[in-house]
Order: C-alpha cells, then structure tokens, then sequence
C-alpha cells in the first residue's frame, strides 16, 4: 500500500514545487517592471492612493473612532502604520480596476 502512495507523494511534491517556483518568478525585479509598464499610470495610481489610505487615512478613522466610539480605537492608530495590506488590496482594487475599466489582463 505504501508503494502505491510514494509515486502519488512524489508527484504531488513536484507539482507544489512547480507552483512555488512560478509564483516566485513573478517577484523578480524584472517582472515587476513589466506589470509596472504594462499597467502603466492606473497602477501606480493604485499603489499610491493605497498608501495613502494607509498612512493618512486610517489613522484619522481610528483616531476619530477613539474619541466618538471606545478610546480602545487609539490603539489601533500606530498599528495601521505598522501593518501593511499592500499584498492583499492592490491586486484586489487592480482586479477591480480591470472591470470597471473592460480592459483585460493579458497573465
């Protein structure tokens, strides 16, 4: 039964390599140049608004929720300069952008 199992193991292996080693390719610098290029000023637009909110605008929010709401809002001031979501909103508002606009992702 175990023999029958290492090919399966193997092969599985393999595959998680193969998706690790093209997700990582995707980060080299020369790569991010292109999607930098091919998505031109909307993306950067993106990136930067992000930051933006990130930086400017949470801070005011948690401030004001802190003086209106719970000062435990207070807290969460310095936390939203620490935590960074720029890995998990930019290719969401990217997507977005993409249906709004009806431009297609050429990946």
């Amino acid at each position: 039964m175990i023999s029958k199992l290492i090919p399966y193991v193997k092969s599985t292996f393999k595959k998680i390599k193969h998706r690790l080693r093209h997700k990582i390719e995707h980060f080299k610098p020369s790569e991010l140049k292109k999607s930098l290029v091919k998505g031109g000023i909307p993306l950067l637009v993106i990136v930067v608004g992000w930051e933006v909110i990130e930086d400017v605008l949470f801070p005011i929010l948690f401030g004001a929720m802190g003086w209106a709401v719970h000062p435990v809002f207070y807290t969460f001031i310095p936390v939203s300069w620490l935590l960074c979501l720029h890995w998990l909103t930019v290719p969401i508002l990217w997507g977005l952008w993409l249906k709004i606009s009806n431009k297609e992702d050429e990946r």
